[in-house]
């Protein structure tokens, strides 16, 4: 299939996908959101894999599985892919999210706005400092997490993001998954392991810049002296 093609509107047919391809649709959708924002209505597979680090054919084949496919010389319409990789990623729908742990982390996360485009509405945050009951950031309220249990039921929030201490992360976990929350972020510095029926990412952050130096001390021209 040639480089340069732009979509016929077709439906996407249900994919299982595996996990990387996921990845990359995310990056996908950040970066044709950002586009979309310039005005640009269209981009073809070597521009976006300039943009995001990944190889044309990659990406052909990954919008091909989304029942993309075109004709030379127009490029894929960026509002169409938007619409067809927001349902694969469940950004069609609209999410309840609540966050426990408003420390720095947590409090810039509250303060992210990127987050209510993509279909994630933050609607309470907890933590056990009572300086910060009752404050909002971000325009979300901070609740105690003594009331953690009750509240949830009032507020029926989809997902869950952690970013507590690791000691504390896997009672936390397993109190949302009790209310019957099925998908946890987790930023707390320890891998949960859940029960099957709930999805679970665990992002450690020193783990990542871990990765970050290896890959710097392997670059061809070695680390920086």
């Amino acid at each position: 299939m040639p480089d340069n093609s732009e979509p016929v509107e077709n439906t996407p047919q249900p994919v299982r996908f595996p996990r990387p391809a996921v990845g990359r649709f995310s990056l996908y959708y950040r970066e044709l959101y950002r586009l979309l924002d310039q005005g640009k209505t269209h981009i073809n597979s070597k521009q976006l894999g300039s943009i995001v680090n990944v190889s044309p054919a990659v990406i052909r084949r990954d919008l091909s599985n989304l029942g993309t496919i075109g004709r030379r010389g127009v490029g894929y319409q960026i509002d169409q892919l938007i619409e067809q990789i927001g349902v694969v990623l469940g950004s069609g729908l609209q999410w309840q999210v609540i966050l426990v742990g408003v420390g720095s982390l947590g409090d810039a996360l509250l303060r992210y706005r990127g987050f209510e485009r993509l279909g994630f509405r933050l609607v309470g945050a907890f933590d056990l400092d009572e300086s910060k009951v009752g404050k909002q950031i971000g325009g979300v309220s901070i609740l105690s997490a003594e009331t953690m249990v009750g509240k949830l039921a009032e507020l029926s929030p989809d997902l869950a993001i952690i970013a507590v201490p690791a000691d504390v992360a896997l009672d936390v976990a397993s109190e949302l998954v009790a209310a019957g929350i099925s998908g946890i972020l987790n930023f707390a510095p320890t891998t949960l392991r859940l029960p099957a029926g709930v999805a679970v990412v665990n992002v450690d952050l020193a783990s990542e810049l871990q990765r970050l130096a290896f890959s710097v001390q392997n670059l061809p021209t070695g680390p920086p002296r």
